[in-house]
């Protein structure tokens, strides 16, 4: 697993940035902040926005009696999620960037350090809205209106952190939208697969993310985020076990609505036995190792989206 970088920013790299990544040692050096403001040199965030999607048209493949999901949606999810997660992110740090500028690990980013200026980044947040736009275009009429309502909770997330005592509330609503988006691409409407899958990764993310704020709890209570971190305090780790128990229940309940069978349930148990190993493993003072959990969720997702894909190959009448 990768490091993190130092936590100053004195060579311009963002604190908990993958180490030797492409955008610090190939990108044009100018290009770099805008780079590092979309979170392109961490590229977990826009895999954990990707995965829901790509769950969602495995489900849709095996309601479908597909053999494999569409390759097309699975490419404009690509794109999308990497557009949106940047112009998330971009966003985010400019609502938070005075927030930013009190945390360790976030007082280098580009904003609060001042390698990028908030006009330049709005600009930059503009255009990656268009191309996420554009890749929203190309579905049908119910998903693109269906994604357009993604944007009432990524609009109001960054400003929760400072009104309620678990804004991974919001950023499951937000983050998890593509497990409505796989399914209505292919079908045109919402199911009652695609709406428990949306169920349980709400609660994944909340998990997955309560173990990244981990990181910041000291930080946060002297600054005044709040987290669910702060708030499950003792309980953090009966907390977090209990949000993936209700994930791989509910994802476990849409695999049986979409026909799913015994390859699928194998790869929705391996997925939820990830889940068990990262609690077992969490520490509670540990963000280094609270980091490297959370950033395996990206593993833990594409066990689960392999082993719903597998199923539909398996079951596809040939």
């Amino acid at each position: 697993m990768a490091g993190v970088t130092s936590p100053d920013g004195a060579d311009g790299k963002v604190a908990d940035a993958v180490v030797g990544h492409w955008v610090d040692r190939l990108a044009p050096r100018g290009l770099r902040p805008y780079l590092r403001l979309a979170r392109i040199d961490r590229p977990i965030g826009w895999w954990l926005l990707l995965l829901p999607c790509w769950w969602s048209a495995a489900l849709a493949a095996l309601a479908g009696h597909k053999p494999f999901p569409d390759p097309a949606h699975l490419l404009l999810f690509l794109i999308g999620a990497i557009a949106m997660r940047g112009a998330g992110s971009t966003y985010n740090d400019i609502a938070d960037r005075d927030l930013d500028a009190q945390v360790e690990r976030t007082r280098s980013r580009p904003l609060p350090s001042g390698q990028v200026k908030t006009r330049s980044a709005a600009i930059f947040l503009v255009m990656q809205a268009l191309v996420g736009l554009a890749v929203l275009l190309q579905f049908n009429a119910t998903a693109i209106w269906v994604g357009m309502a993604s944007l009432l909770p990524v609009a109001i997330y960054p400003f929760m952190k400072r009104v309620m005592s678990m804004p991974q509330a919001v950023l499951g609503l937000a983050f998890s939208w593509g497990a409505l988006m796989g399914w209505v691409a292919a079908f045109g409407t919402l199911g009652a697969p695609a709406l428990a899958l949306y169920v349980g990764a709400f609660a994944w993310i909340v998990g997955y993310d309560t173990i990244y704020a981990v990181q910041d709890i000291e930080d946060d209570e002297i600054a005044g985020i709040r987290s669910s971190a702060r708030l499950f305090g003792r309980g953090l780790k009966p907390a977090i076990g209990l949000c993936y128990a209700i994930s791989a229940v509910a994802i476990a309940t849409a695999a049986a609505l979409a026909g799913a069978g015994p390859v699928g349930f194998v790869g929705v148990a391996l997925f939820a036995t990830h889940l068990g190993w990262q609690v077992f493993r969490l520490k509670p003072g540990d963000g280094r190792g609270a980091l490297l959990l959370f950033r395996s969720n990206r593993d833990a997702g594409l066990i689960l989206f392999a082993g719903l894909s597998a199923d539909a190959l398996w079951q596809a009448p040939f």
